[in-house]
Order: C-alpha cells, then sequence, then structure tokens
C-alpha cells in the first residue's frame, strides 16, 4: 500500500474541516488532552510552576523559571515552560507537566493544520480560542489532578499591538489588558510587575521586568526557581513583535540576570 493510499478520508457529511483536534476524536480519540484518564491519581506528577506575559509598546515578552515540582520534590531544574505556537505568537504553561507539553503540542500542530486546509492563518482570537477548547477538552484530566493552564500571547497584525490570554481550567478564556502570571509564584510575581509596568516600557525595560518578577516570585515561592549561578540555569524568555517570535539565547538571559543580581534594584551595589 502506497503511503498516499493510507491517509484518512472523510465523506462531505463528516468532514473534520480545518479543525486538528477533530480529525483526532475520529481517528486516534485516545491522543486527545484527558483521554483515559478514569481516576483519582496518586502520583506525584511533576508540575510547571512560574510563568509570565507582559505586554509592552511594541509587543509582548513572554517568561518561565526552570524549575518543575513533584510534591516536595524537585523533578527538573531545566524544564522549558515558553513555546512558540506559531510565527507570530507564543504559548507557556503551568500545571502537570507532561499533559502541558503535549497539548502545546497539539496546538502548534492545530494551527499548522488550520493554515494549510484553509490557506490562510487564523486571527490572533482564533488562536486564543483554539487554545481554550483544548484546555476544555482536557477538563476530565484537571478533575484527577492534572490541570494545565496555560498562558497565551502573540503579536496581533491586525491591530498591531500585543495581546496576552489566560485561562481557567474549565478552558475560559480572558484577555489581560497589560499582563497575567499563572503558576504557584503568579501571585507574587504579578504584584511585581504591578508596581512596576507602564505603557511606555520598551523590550529592554520590559525583558527587565519579566525577568526580576520571576526572581521576585522565587523568592517567596519554593516551587519556583531562582537563578542557579552554579549551574547556570535561568529563566526562558520570548520576545513576540513586528518581527516574530523569537527567544533569547541563553547567554543573553544569563548576563541580564546576573546584572540584575548585581544591581541595586536587588540589593547589589551600583559599580
Amino acid at each position: 500500500m502506497s503511503e498516499s493510499s493510507a491517509l484518512p478520508l472523510f465523506s462531505p457529511s463528516v468532514d473534520p474541516g480545518p479543525s486538528f483536534a477533530d480529525v483526532l476524536r475520529r481517528l486516534a480519540p485516545h491522543q486527545l488532552p484527558g483521554a483515559g484518564v478514569s481516576g483519582p491519581s496518586t502520583l506525584e506528577i511533576p508540575h510547571g510552576t512560574t510563568v509570565v506575559a507582559i505586554r509592552f509598546a511594541g509587543g509582548v515578552i513572554m517568561a518561565g523559571d526552570r524549575r518543575a515540582t513533584a510534591g516536595y520534590t524537585i523533578a527538573s531544574r531545566r524544564i522549558q515552560k515558553v513555546f512558540p505556537a506559531d510565527d507570530f505568537s507564543g504559548v507557556s504553561i503551568a500545571g502537570a507537566a507532561g499533559p502541558a507539553i503535549e497539548m502545546v503540542k497539539l496546538f502548534q500542530v492545530q494551527l499548522e493544520h488550520y493554515e494549510k486546509v484553509q490557506g490562510d492563518v487564523l486571527s490572533l482570537e482564533g488562536k486564543a480560542n483554539q487554545l481554550g477548547q483544548l484546555v476544555r477538552a482536557n477538563l476530565p484530566a484537571a478533575m484527577q489532578g492534572f490541570a494545565v493552564v496555560p498562558l497565551f500571547a502573540g503579536f496581533d497584525t491586525a491591530r498591531d499591538r500585543g495581546r496576552v490570554f489566560s485561562y481557567d481550567v474549565t478552558g475560559g478564556r480572558y484577555e489581560e489588558l497589560d499582563f497575567q502570571a499563572q503558576g504557584s509564584g503568579s501571585v507574587h510575581a504579578r504584584n511585581w510587575i504591578k508596581a512596576s509596568w507602564s505603557e511606555g516600557l520598551d523590550t529592554d525595560a520590559t525583558i527587565l521586568l519579566a525577568i526580576n518578577s520571576l526572581f521576585a516570585a522565587a523568592d517567596e515561592d519554593v516551587a519556583t526557581g531562582g537563578p542557579d549561578l552554579v549551574r547556570r540555569i535561568f529563566p526562558t524568555v520570548a520576545v513576540i513583535d513586528t518581527n516574530g517570535y523569537r527567544a533569547l539565547s541563553d547567554e543573553d538571559v544569563e548576563t541580564r540576570s546576573i546584572a540584575l543580581l548585581q544591581g541595586p534594584e536587588r540589593g547589589g551595589q551600583e559599580s
């Protein structure tokens, strides 16, 4: 059998259209978020902790710490929590790490599938709605302890501005005016951002604010990973603007983080 003949075929009455999630519901429902969860979990599940998204004059900054915890144990010191969704948007994860990463992969495929089938890209709000549907599909698993609560942000080319969206475990989608944080240290990160955010922040100032807010969260929340100078572990940071999504290099974030730790904002001395 040739590769092309093995592809699934649908009659017009059952065509799933541009929704990759609908394709999975018909062909592989076990691959959907929340599938196969039948009872409360007794496992120590790795959870991602604190992520932030901050709007600035030219777009959005997304950032996340690197720690995942399982109960009172550090499950990972280098987990990635910030991912590109497509060329002009990103998604960051908090909650059960395994299901969250799988949800991100499915979301990335969904956006690519829609573009190939429709010949056009979804609006930023349409992408946010698609992610909300995936979070809603994970609700049965969330009720058993596998909750996933992402942040979604991107540069809206139609409105020429950055936008930030948050979610609850039921898939409710909420647009935030300026910034949002999720995860165990989110309250502390959000309070730090609230005290310093202003409409006119540029890219560098917003990156500094994002890193600083994660450091502040790590000071108060044991599940949030602070800067680790010995292991050279620092936050993950991405910029989304008119040029699209780009992740800052580890070396760039390290340099900014060390300068921040040595500066007067963190109690250091000015050079």
